[in-house]
């Protein structure tokens, strides 16, 4: 499958805020747009109608944040990887933010089955003033099952660069007994059968800092978190035996943080949580 996606968001000075005014979309790919009127933003749901990936599928996602806009754009599910006999399944997602521009792209877990092979990058361009939250969470083998990946790819990477000049990258990059290996070395993965990511950059990171570390305090035990600020971006990683025990922190970090940053509610679309 060949699917593609490409949003776009302008700020509407008659309406005092963010309208859409350009929707390409191409199967599996699909956005919807519910009312979420305690979000204080438009929201587009992205989903796939093909219920999961699998090698040789490309998926290309596109979102364009005009000056001053601000939206978020959330997983409407978890997004299921199937094992492959040998392609890979590649995502390819661009972000782009005008000046002062907000733009949320909020994950749910991509759900890795033995054997899948994913090759997923993520671009993100930052402008003037622009801020934004962006994240990832991975479920390594289907956990109701008690399923392990035993061979497989994951290269996952991350780009980001304030008006087209480099700020960070991060690429997570294991294949076959590498993979194995990375799973449960205690340099690595530990052990953990989930992970997560957020990032937010923007201003006022020292005090955003802050109250992401309160929180981790708060966490359970058997979760293993961390947060630190490079290069102007806050980052925070979460390593737990399961996804469910991450999301709770994850959800509340990031409606703490949208409150923080842009003054919006702190809330999440209501299908998140389900």
């Amino acid at each position: 499958m060949q699917g593609s996606l490409d949003i776009r968001f302008l700020s509407d000075a008659a309406l005092a805020g963010t309208r859409l005014v350009h929707l390409d979309q191409r199967a599996p790919l699909r956005a919807l747009f519910p009312h979420c009127s305690n979000m204080g933003l438009p929201v587009a749901a992205i989903t796939t109608t093909c219920g999961g990936l699998t090698g040789g599928d490309h998926l290309s996602l596109a979102v364009h944040m005009g000056q001053e806009a601000g939206a978020m754009a959330v997983a409407q599910a978890a997004e299921k990887l199937y094992r492959s006999t040998g392609a890979d399944t590649r995502i390819d997602v661009d972000l782009h933010l005008g000046a002062n521009a907000w733009l949320e792209w909020l994950p749910q877990e991509t759900i890795l089955f033995d054997g899948a092979r994913l090759r997923r990058r993520t671009r993100l361009n930052l402008g003037a003033g622009s801020a934004m939250l962006a994240g990832e969470m991975l479920t390594f083998g289907r956990q109701a099952r008690g399923e392990e990946l035993t061979h497989g790819l994951v290269r996952d990477e991350w780009h980001v660069a304030r008006d087209g000049k480099p700020a960070w990258a991060d690429t997570f990059h294991a294949a076959e007994s590498d993979l194995v290996a990375a799973l449960y070395h205690p340099a690595a993965l530990a052990g953990a059968r989930a992970s997560a990511m957020l990032m937010h950059a923007g201003e006022n990171l020292g005090a955003a800092l802050a109250l992401v570390r309160a929180r981790l305090q708060q966490l359970n035990a058997q979760i293993r978190a961390a947060a630190t600020i490079v290069n102007g971006i806050l980052l925070v990683r979460w390593l737990g035996s399961d996804s469910a025990d991450i999301r709770p922190g994850f959800a509340q970090l990031w409606m703490e943080l949208r409150a923080l940053a842009r003054g919006l509610p702190a809330n999440l679309p209501t299908f998140w949580h389900v």
